[in-house]
């Protein structure tokens, strides 16, 4: 477990980050998340941190990062009944919630919606994914675009991706923010302040690196270039950053305008 923070209030409370593996971790979000927050608590389950009982005992926000295991996996990484349970608490609660990637397929199942194997293989890169209009009337993704956007109402967003494991069906109250090409639901909010995001935000050059060079028979495999896609994400760096920070500051917003 670790607590990271800047001079804030002793009462302030933290943002909950859940973390699976150690290659999946804050990344390009730590700095942001930080500087407006003012503080973050990381467990790691996966290294015996236990998880809280209810998402809203003594946090003011719960995001949950990706994972290679998938959402459904419970044999494989065993605390992921308790984390759906934590989102399912949080949405109840009105506790701002970001789930990424693994964590946005974990907000989905926990709420009622369906995660699958993706029937279109892996989703690696960066990628263009469509913003909906909805999105730009969202707390949380209407924050991070106007941050990017200097005052144009853009259509299109530029994010890092690598998935294969997809929402196949949006729980019955969720609000569609984003769509893909390969993968639709790239983007959704249920209730009024929990967000999923299919995408990464917060993947930093070395551990997009480490996923590739982990699995580049897979990748070969499905018609991608591993040296191609180590350039393109490297050379696309400072925006990546943008990205990152337009999120982190965005949720942080989300999470300080609730209490």
């Amino acid at each position: 477990m670790r607590n990271r923070q800047v001079d804030t209030p002793r009462d302030a409370r933290p943002i909950l980050v859940i973390e699976h593996e150690s290659d999946a971790g804050l990344a390009r979000l730590e700095r942001s998340l930080i500087d407006a927050a003012g503080a973050i608590e990381v467990r790691r389950p996966y290294l015996g941190d236990p998880l809280p009982e209810r998402a809203a005992d003594g946090y003011r926000a719960l995001l949950v990062l990706g994972g290679a295991m998938a959402a459904w996996e419970d044999d494989v990484a065993p605390w992921l009944p308790q984390t759906r349970r934590l989102l399912a608490d949080a949405v109840r609660a009105d506790l701002p919630t970001l789930g990424i990637c693994l964590g946005g397929q974990l907000l989905a199942l926990a709420c009622g919606g369906s995660v699958e194997r993706g029937a279109d293989g892996l989703e690696v890169g960066i990628q263009p994914i469509h913003v909906l209009d909805a999105a730009w009337q969202d707390e949380f993704l209407g924050g991070a675009l106007h941050r990017l956007s200097n005052g144009s109402q853009q259509t299109e967003l530029t994010v890092p991706q690598y998935h294969q494991d997809a929402v196949t069906r949006l729980p019955d109250d969720a609000i569609l923010l984003a769509t893909g090409e390969r993968y639709p639901y790239q983007a959704f909010r249920v209730g009024s302040r929990a967000w999923g995001l299919q995408y990464h935000p917060e993947v930093s050059d070395v551990d997009f690196a480490f996923w590739v060079n982990s699995s580049v028979p897979a990748l070969t495999a499905g018609g991608h270039d591993p040296e191609r896609l180590l350039t393109q994400v490297g050379a696309a760096s400072e925006e990546l950053q943008r990205v990152a920070d337009s999120h982190g500051a965005s949720f942080a917003a989300a999470s300080l305008a609730a209490h």
